[in-house]
């Protein structure tokens, strides 16, 4: 079970996007984790998602 505190699910997410998984969908699949929630609580916090990348990225300078 992922953090649900923004700070600590972005670090966590971001880790292990560039470490273990190809893709944020790849990563809700085996951690059978909500692609929506994951998404929801970090864009709430400044960051999108950036497929190219493979990581979530500050969409300004609003992020926590």
């Amino acid at each position: 079970m992922l953090p649900k505190v923004p700070s600590l699910l972005l670090c966590i997410v971001n880790t292990k996007l560039r470490d273990i998984y190809k893709s944020l969908d790849d990563l809700c699949e085996d951690l059978d984790e909500s692609k929506k929630e994951i998404i929801e609580i970090l864009e709430n916090s400044g960051y999108l998602y950036n497929q190219e990348l493979n990581q979530f990225i500050c969409k300004g300078d609003k992020c926590e």
